[in-house]
């Protein structure tokens, strides 16, 4: 597909591209000078660019971008939910039109184990080396993400090697093979409640707490997902929880009071407020 597609925005379906794709919520997309977003999605090679409310497209239809925009859902319904407080309320006027992909669960659960202890430059590097060794060739250049079967052909040695994973690529490995084995994983997971899901998650190798929420929310649409690391533990720390310790490695006890005050502060949509706290995090000094 290589002409170009158009969708006109309405008023009530903000929408923010840039910050939809810039935030950090998925690694396979780079804007380039001339203002065009190039990625992978789904399998497919993408363009796309917004100018004010026209979204200029190809490499996908309509009904993809769509979907995988979250273009379906009732953004300002959402957001009315979670404006609760100046923080959120100023994070959302900032970033309004910010919206959560839905991203393909196996890319997502092997890009969240390369995410580990690492920046985003670091990561989009694994991945884009990751589907650059395993995964098919798309038209008009670039890769498709490794499909399990694919990736299952990996070593420990090619890894480490070939894609910078460095302790992450026995995980990497074991995790390809465990949804080799069980190619109904993705299915499962995405019909059980938010914590069955979660323990799900959690028996990958290399997948922490941090990780399967990222996982959940991205992936499988559990919006009551409320991914906490270093930024968004400092942020609940100098907004809402004050008692909180200013540094050192973050205990279990300290994630479920974060999320669970996140979750009754936040409601069922604490997920969206989380990455709009996490899209403004360098707002102020911590």
């Amino acid at each position: 597909m290589t002409e170009i597609c158009r969708i006109a925005l309405g008023r009530d379906e903000p929408f923010d591209l840039d910050a939809t794709l810039g935030c950090g919520q998925a690694f396979r997309w780079e804007k380039t000078e001339d203002g065009w977003w190039h990625g992978v999605a789904g399998g497919r090679g993408i363009r796309i660019r917004q100018d004010g409310s026209l979204l200029s497209f190809r490499g996908a239809d309509e009904s993809f971008v769509r979907r995988y925009l979250a273009l379906d859902l009732d953004l300002p319904g959402i957001l009315a939910s979670v404006d609760r407080d100046p923080v959120v309320h100023a994070a959302i006027d900032r970033c309004l039109g910010l919206r959560l992909l839905r991203q393909e669960p196996f890319e997502t659960l092997i890009s969240y184990i390369c995410a580990t202890n690492a920046n985003i430059p670091v990561i989009r590097k694994r991945v884009r080396l990751l589907a650059e060794g395993y995964g098919r060739p798309l038209p008009g250049g670039g890769h498709a993400f490794p499909t399990a079967d694919e990736l299952a052909s990996s070593t420990e040695s090619s890894l480490r090697e070939g894609c910078v994973m460095g302790y992450r690529a026995p995980y990497v490995c074991r995790t390809a093979a465990m949804c080799v084995e069980d190619p109904t994983w993705a299915e499962r997971t995405a019909a059980l409640p938010y914590e069955d899901a979660r323990k799900e998650l959690l028996r990958f190798p290399g997948v922490g707490p941090k990780a399967a929420d990222c996982i959940l929310l991205f992936a499988f649409q559990k919006y009551e997902a409320f991914p906490v690391d270093v930024w968004i533990r400092r942020i609940m720390r100098r907004s809402y929880l004050p008692h909180l310790r200013e540094e050192g490695a973050m205990t279990a006890k300290e994630y479920r009071e974060i999320r669970d005050f996140a979750w009754e502060h936040f409601g069922r949509y604490a997920g969206w407020a989380q990455e709009y706290l996490y899209c403004v995090r360098d707002d102020r000094p911590v």
